[in-house]
């Protein structure tokens, strides 16, 4: 209960492995799901068919026997709305609530399934009237997908933001640390729309909002909802969070790994605030694109590897331009026992991102560290310490 008529009716999800096929989950997933009860009620959004039994079951208690109105669907990924036939089916009074782009693409997902007179759409600044409150609702097309709405419920002052200050984890496993995945979860999945989150931040802004249920995680009140509302803020303008420099490195038999720990160990010597040094082979890609988009610095060491890049280092980069990457500065460590050719790779991948800059020199190490080379580290150490 999250309050006397919002009810929580979502469902966790401690069986999955990937979020969409690609993100780590080991804390599991929350798909969450809530119920206003009011003269009219609403039922705000479904879940994955993967806990769809779990979540029946809980709309049916919430319910207590009475039939709803309305379902609104804020967002049509099939984590949130894989129900939506089933709701419809089994309620036959119930009328769809979703913006005219999410109308567009219910054939898409429920082929055969005859809509017709059941929904309703809605667009920025209309609002449903359940009683006591009523929903505003607020375009957020591209965060992450084009159909988005939210609402914002003006009795509570409580914002339904789908998949908006969402993370990686499962509600029972929830700890206070909500920056940790909901980081994670920003950059990979919604880090490319941060002009489009900034419009819908002062949307926002223009509220009373004092509360946020999102569609993955807690929900957000008090200094939480504040320190969120603070990063996404950050976030979104592609801002660096905190001081620090990631090094990430792609290494086939070990030469350019020692050198980028190497250059780990100069760096904080000089005193760098912050030195993350990650294996792209290894550690998990999400958490390393979350850290070069919390620090200013990046920088890249990678093997040559068939007159190209190692595959992980070019895996890495083309998930910063995909995401939108900018305003960050850059080294670069390359490797080639006879013919090198990462750097190239690596600069020409860089120069392709939005107002990043290339710190000189570029290193370049022929198998294994040399007593030469140290002094090239050096020099991009304090390069890059500048």
């Amino acid at each position: 209960m999250m309050s006397n008529s919002i009810k929580y009716i979502g469902v966790d999800d401690l069986d999955i492995d990937l979020f969409e096929s690609q993100y780590v989950v080991p804390e599991g997933m929350s798909y969450n799901s809530y119920l206003i009860d009011d003269e009219k009620i609403a039922v705000l959004d479904t879940a994955d068919r993967r806990k769809g039994e779990e979540w029946k079951a809980n709309l049916k208690e919430a319910l207590n026997g009475r039939q709803p109105n309305y379902l609104v669907a804020h967002h049509m990924e099939p984590d949130h709305a894989a129900l939506i036939a089933w709701t419809l089916e089994t309620y036959p009074n119930l009328q769809l609530v979703c913006s005219a782009q999410a109308a567009k693409m219910l054939p898409n997902f429920f082929e055969g399934v005859n809509f017709e007179g059941r929904v309703m759409t809605v667009k920025e600044g209309d609002t449903l009237s359940l009683g006591h409150h009523e929903l505003h609702f607020i375009g957020a097309p591209m965060i992450h997908w084009p159909e988005v709405i939210m609402s914002y419920d003006s009795l509570d002052k409580v914002v339904f933001s789908a998949d908006a200050f969402g993370k990686f984890g499962a509600l029972v496993n929830e700890t206070d640390d909500w920056a940790c995945e909901a980081r994670r979860y920003y950059f990979n999945i919604c880090g490319k729309y941060g002009s489009q989150v900034q419009v819908v931040m002062k949307k926002l802004a223009a509220l009373d909002v004092q509360t946020i249920c999102p569609l993955h995680g807690p929900v957000l009140k008090g200094e939480q909802l504040s320190a969120a509302i603070k990063l996404y803020n950050t976030w979104s303008k592609y801002e660096p969070e905190s001081e620090g420099i990631l090094i990430a490195y792609a290494s086939i038999h070990g030469g350019t790994a020692a050198a980028a720990e190497r250059l780990g160990e100069i760096l904080r010597q000089k005193g760098a605030p912050k030195v993350v040094v990650s294996d792209l082979s290894r550690d998990d890609m999400a958490e390393v694109i979350e850290d070069a988009f919390r620090y200013p610095t990046v920088v890249v060491a990678a093997s040559s590897y068939d007159a190209g890049v190692f595959p992980v280092m070019h895996d890495f980069l083309y998930h910063l331009q995909i995401k939108n990457y900018q305003k960050r500065r850059f080294g670069i460590i390359e490797n080639g026992s006879w013919a090198p050719t990462a750097g190239k790779v690596m600069r020409s991948m860089i120069e392709g991102l939005k107002d990043c800059e290339i710190v000189e020199p570029m290193v370049t190490i022929r198998s294994r560290m040399k007593v030469a080379d140290e002094a090239l580290l050096e020099q991009l150490a304090d390069s890059l310490l500048e």
